[in-house]
Formats: C-alpha cells, structure tokens, sequence
C-alpha cells in the first residue's frame, strides 16, 4: 500500500476533523507529534460553545392559545419561525466556519443527520441544536436522553399524543430503529411495550421537559426480555446496555468519519471499546485519528463532501460575506441538503446520493458563482412538505417561495483574499499551481497543470493565485475529502 505523506495524512485529519485547514495549520500541526495534534483537534478549547441563538423564551408567542388567534395574528407567528429557522442556519454555518473546535460542529452536523427531526418552531430548533452541539462529543448516553426528552422530538415522533389509553408507536419505534441498535435487533412487541413506558414524555409550552404522570401506564411491560413498571429512562438504560447499540453508532461514525464502506473487524473492535468505555464519544473519536489505518490511502479522499461541508470549507478557505446571507440557504437547496429540513425521520442518505448528473455540474459552479459574483440561474428545487406536517405545511411553503425568489439573482459576496494569498507568499511562482492543488485537494493525481497555466489570469501573482484557485475548487476532485 502507498505510504501517504506527511502533509496529507493531516490535510485528511482537518477534513474529517472539520472543513478543512489551511495551509498555515497545517505547517503548524506538522512540527507536531500525532498524538498532540489529535489531543488539541478534540478537546479544543475550555469554554464550552455559545449558543447558537435567534430567540428568547420571554419573546416568544403564547402558544397556549395559537389556535384562538386571528388569521392575521397566526401569520406573524408562522413568519416569526420560518424567519427564525433561516436565521438559525445562517448562524450555526458561521460557527461551523469560525469554530475555535471544528470537531464540535462536526459531531452535532453528524448528529443533526443521526437524530433528524423536522419542527416549524424555531425555539424547539434552537434547544435541539444546542443539545447536539453541547453533548456531541460527550456521552452517547446523555445525548441521546437530551434529545429524547427534547420538544422538537417528542413533537416531531408524536409522543406528545402518547397516552395509556391511546399509545402511539412512532417516538419508540424510532427511538429503536434509528437512534441506537437499528433495524431487526427488537420486535414488534418491544416497541409497544417501549411506546407504553414512554407514555406521559411530554413538554410545556414555553419548551421544557415534563412527565405527565396522569398520562402514564403504569402497567408492567417486557423489553428487550426484561420486565418491569418501566417509564422513559428505564428503556433508554435497556437500550444502552444492548451491545448492538455500541456497535449501530460506532459503524455510522466510521461510514461519516472514516469510509463509507465500513471494515468489519476494526468496526468491532472500535464497537467494543466503546461499549466498555460506557460509551464517551470522545474516547471513541481519539481512537479513530490516533490509528495508523485510518490515514490509509483507501481512506483518504473518498468522502463526498456534503452540501453543508462543501460550503463551509470554501468559507473557510476564502474568507468572505454574502450581502445576502441567506443565500446560503439557496446553494444548501439545490445541492439537497437545507439545515433543521431533512427529507425524512431517517436524515440525509449521504455518500453517492449528494451526486447525480446536474448536481455535480452545479457544484462544480459554486466556485465560480461566489467568487465571480454570478448569477444564481439554478432553480432550487421545492422542500418537500413533510408527511403529517398539517398546520406547518404553509410554512415549508413560505421557505419555498422564498427560495423561488432568489432565481436569477446575483451573489454579491465581500471576498478577503489576503489571508489566503499571505499563505503562498514564500512559495515560488513555478510551484505555485502544484502547491496550491496539493492544499486544496487531497487527490490531485489528475489535475492537468497546463490547462490550469492556460486558463489563468498571469497579469499579477496576485491574479494567478486567485484563478489558480477557483480553477481548482471547479473540479471533481474537489468534491471529495
């Protein structure tokens, strides 16, 4: 097998770690053992992460009595969550671009897919964001309990209709199937007897956890071949003391962070690990970049890069602002992946599925569009109303017509090329296309360096850096990490 240099080893860490580093990282982790650089890319800083925030508790309707307001009324409401939704995006992109810990925003992108979850609330968003962002990296059995007992999911599986009298499968069903040991590992008798004990998992109106003891069945239910008067939290215990629970998460963590397709024997033993360690994601994740096989050649630049980590790699490259920040929404829709929308319960499928004919063709443009300033002349395509959404449906409309109107437009962006160009200043003119290929891409055995000489601008350095770049970021190689 090909011994992976140095440089692109840690080129590799910073995609999978993050969105990419720059060149002057990286010369900074080189000097560096291993071990140093892994211990700094996954504890980073002390402080936790500031909320991610676009709304006040204090500020928000009443939404006790939502349903005896006037049309009028209501319509501000609607305006005042799809705003706040979009608002949330925007925010949560530029902490994914800025973070002093990349791998934070990672892990809750990561999660953001894992536990997908679709509310027009724009408060229930923001707990949930903050929830994955702040215990992303921490327990796996925290996270999952916080994101249990969060409205936005208990809204979005039904377990605020799920009462003794009348149970409603679908948060438990989930809870099983998507969120810790997968499909076929339970039976149906498992999740009615789960649905049963989740009875009375509920919440205010102002977004806070409540146990509505009335709503409970108090009966004796049998999960999982173990019996007994279990509410909500008893079944989360069951379903982490279940080593198929270990070993679900760790293969989804090695297909997003490492290689979609997983190696069954280091997937094992990774699954173990975790189990024995009660499951603390941050021991599992220094046991992936502290590996030698996970800088394997077959592992290096074979990720597709999602909409979300093209965009924010780019960003992050090439310092810049959009005149209209909301664009970004526009550029994350007709790639197929819009933040606080997946398409289903499951998340975004991922892999092959971010490409087909006409998207790699517009990905390849993005470049271009952003840095040229062009016109945005795509037509995103309509968010598609989730199943059941009932009275949120006219505002998944209303993020429709929003996108509608952003055709033809213009992506005015302010771009700070100097730090970027700074990065190059002590490379020679002669190997500037070389090096700026070997930065930006993690395979670039194909790039055809005459073409990349022939279609420059050479007026300035400069200019030569500037195009060298765009011309790279426009090619297929650079939709992969």
């Amino acid at each position: 097998m090909a011994v992976v240099p140095e440089i692109k080893q840690l080129q590799h860490l910073g995609w999978r770690a993050g969105f990419g580093e720059s060149p002057l990282v990286i010369q900074a982790w080189s000097k560096k053992r291993r071990k140093e650089v892994v211990r700094k890319v996954i504890m980073g800083p002390e402080a936790g992460p500031d909320p991610v925030k676009v709304v006040d508790e204090t500020d928000l309707p009443d939404y006790q009595r939502i349903r005896k307001m006037g049309a009028e009324e209501r319509k501000m409401v609607q305006k005042m969550n799809t705003d706040g939704i979009k608002d949330l995006n925007v925010l949560w992109t530029h902490a994914m671009i800025s973070s002093e810990h990349p791998l934070r925003e990672k892990m809750a992108l990561f999660w953001h897919g894992h536990f997908a979850c679709r509310t027009q609330n724009v408060l229930y968003n923001q707990q949930l964001l903050q929830v994955i962002r702040q215990h992303g990296l921490g327990n796996f059995g925290t996270l999952l309990t916080e994101v249990s007992k969060s409205p936005a999911m208990l809204a979005f599986l039904n377990n605020q209709q799920n009462r003794k009298q009348r149970p409603n499968e679908n948060f438990a069903r989930e809870v099983m199937e998507l969120f810790t040991m997968g499909r076929g590992h339970y039976t149906e008798k498992d999740i009615k007897e789960a649905a049963r004990a989740f009875t009375g998992w509920s919440y205010d109106e102002v977004g806070q956890f409540r146990f509505r003891k009335n709503f409970h069945d108090e009966g004796s239910k049998t999960i999982l071949g173990k019996t007994g008067n279990f509410q909500g939290d008893d079944v989360i215990k069951i379903l982490l003391e279940q080593k198929q629970t270990a070993k679900y998460i760790t293969e989804k963590i090695y297909k997003y962070f490492v290689n979609d397709q997983p190696d069954e024997a280091i997937v094992a033993k990774l699954a173990d690990k975790f189990y024995q360690s009660d499951y603390d994601l941050r021991a599992l994740m220094q046991e992936i970049f502290l590996s030698d096989w996970f800088y394997d050649d077959r592992n290096i630049g074979t990720r597709i890069k999602s909409p979300v980590e093209l965009l924010v790699g780019l960003r992050k490259t090439v310092p810049m602002q959009f005149e209209q920040e909301e664009a970004m929404l526009v550029f994350q829709r007709v790639m197929g992946q819009v933040l606080f929308y997946p398409p289903n319960v499951a998340g975004w499928p991922g892999g092959r599925s971010w490409i087909d004919s006409s998207s790699l063709m517009f990905r390849m443009r993005v470049p271009q569009i952003i840095l040229y300033s062009q016109e945005f002349n795509i037509r995103p395509k309509e968010i598609t109303p989730e199943m059941g959404e009932g009275q949120n449906y006219k505002m998944t409309m209303q993020v429709n017509e929003f996108l509608k109107k952003q055709y033809a437009r213009r992506v005015n962006a302010s771009i700070d090329w100097n730090p970027y160009i700074a990065a190059y200043k002590e490379v020679p003119r002669e190997q500037l296309a070389d090096r700026i290929s070997q930065s930006l891409l993690l395979k670039n055995s194909s790039i055809n360096k005459e073409l990349l000489e022939k279609y420059s601008d050479s007026s300035t350095r400069e200019n030569y850096i500037k195009t060298v770049t765009i011309d790279v970021m426009s090619t297929p190689e650079y939709q992969l990490c």
